[in-house]
């Protein structure tokens, strides 16, 4: 009986994982699995009970830094979180005074406030972005030097 326990708990495990994505249960899988596999050759339900949980305890502590630095290294940021950093072209002179300004950035345009509040930033200044607060970018001109994006 403990065998199909195992196998369940194993499968369980490794559904969730798959629905998730979140590197959360696949090391609780692999307990579950040892365990499984104790089970087979009828090792006592209380010391597979103990593999399991050092077994995924160990996986855990020393495989998941691993998992998270070279599995989702490939994970690009989104949306606004992508622009930061980026240049942009301002198309309406910012100042946070008159609360004006607006730049356009990867083809789309933007609400912007300068980063220094007192600073007015004239039109066809480069810009970039130092982070986004809402839906305005929070800018600092790049260069003295205006021109085209």
């Amino acid at each position: 009986m403990p065998t199909i326990i195992w196998l369940i708990v194993f499968v369980v495990l490794v559904l969730f994982e798959i629905q998730t994505l979140a590197l959360t249960t696949i090391w609780f899988a692999g307990g579950a699995l040892v365990g499984f596999v104790l089970s087979l050759f009828d090792i006592a339900v209380l010391t597979q009970i103990r593999v399991f949980l050092v077994v995924s305890f160990v996986l855990l502590i020393c495989t998941r830094p691993f998992a998270i630095k070279y599995i989702n290294r490939k994970n690009v940021k989104t949306n606004t979180e992508s622009l930061v950093g980026k240049h942009a072209k301002v198309i309406e002179p910012i100042s946070n005074i008159n609360n004006t300004g607006a730049a356009i950035i990867e083809g789309l345009e933007w609400t912007a406030r300068a980063e220094n509040e007192s600073m007015v930033i004239p039109v066809n200044t480069i810009v970039t972005v130092v982070r986004i607060e809402g839906v305005k970018l929070i800018v600092q001109p790049i260069s003295n030097i205006q021109g085209g994006i």
